[in-house]
């Protein structure tokens, strides 16, 4: 069974989609920005108007959660092996069902491990890729222990409160994560998401495979983006991800001033690496099917 995603177009266009896949907890709106700018940047310089996607992952934002029956095996620890799989299934279903062969994939975060499935599922639907504040490790024992506790908590109270954490200030963060325009609307954005949502995709994220060996098999146009301020994935995690993928062009950019959610604090310099990487996609692949 297919798992049912909702689609969101910023923009139609020509030639092959850029597919943005957003982290967690939240959903396609943390893209909202860099989506503004990736247009408002083709316009001034009168760019290709290629189509900009931003689907909400099963269980965020307009997303349905998956039925116990789709979502594959529950391990004996409580997560969703399969989880991850399904997820890049469907996004390369929604691709190919409007017509193309290949995309553009933007991963951030959580959208990172599934854009990293998609590589490693259907490479052949991959005409660029870029990662952003995310990482190819599997889930240590206590993170997926953790994880299955913050899902059981969402379930049972019928809560996002496990997962509030995310706009919590910390020493070191950067100036626009520690901003009330931040708490705010990142606040908003968790208390908004389905509680069962929330708690499908911590058991996704649980279960998923180790990646790292992703890295090194890619060979369209790559691009690696990261917040020197993101307490998970800064430069230190993120520049050795670039420097093994040896098969391909890649482009490494580190934002200074910059928290995990580098697409929302700082839209205008991901969008301008976003351009640059489709600027390196033939133009010759990837169209309609």
């Amino acid at each position: 069974m297919t798992l049912t995603i909702e689609n969101h177009i910023y923009r139609d266009g020509e030639g092959i989609p850029l597919i943005l896949v957003h982290g967690f907890p939240v959903d396609h709106r943390m893209w909202d920005r860099c989506a503004t700018a990736l247009m408002e940047t083709t316009d001034a310089q009168e760019l290709t108007q290629f189509p900009i996607w931003a689907p909400d992952m099963p269980g965020a934002g307009a997303s349905p959660v998956p039925s116990e029956a789709a979502s594959g095996t529950l391990a004996e620890d409580g997560t969703y092996p399969q989880g991850l799989d399904l997820i890049a299934d469907a996004y390369v279903e929604l691709l190919h069902a409007a017509g193309y062969g290949q995309a553009i994939w933007a991963g951030l975060s959580m959208g990172g491990y599934v854009v990293l499935d998609i590589q490693r599922r259907h490479p052949e639907a991959v005409a660029g890729i870029a990662l952003l504040d995310t990482k190819g490790d599997a889930d240590s024992e206590a993170s997926r222990d953790n994880r299955v506790r913050i899902a059981r908590t969402c379930v049972e109270r019928h809560t996002t409160d496990p997962v509030m954490f995310f706009v919590d200030v910390q020493p070191g963060d950067s100036s626009v994560k520690q901003s009330s325009a931040y708490i705010e609307q990142f606040g908003t954005w968790i208390r908004e998401q389905q509680p069962a949502g929330i708690a499908w995709r911590e058991r996704m994220a649980g279960g998923r495979p180790d990646l790292n060996d992703q890295f090194a098999r890619i060979t369209a146009p790559a691009a690696v983006i990261c917040g020197t301020n993101d307490p998970s994935s800064s430069p230190t995690v993120m520049e050795p991800i670039a420097q093994q993928m040896t098969q391909t062009d890649v482009a490494f950019t580190a934002i200074e001033d910059c928290g995990h959610f580098s697409a929302w604090e700082r839209p205008q310099i991901v969008a301008d690496a976003l351009l640059d990487l489709v600027s390196r996609v033939p133009r010759a692949i990837g169209g309609v099917r």
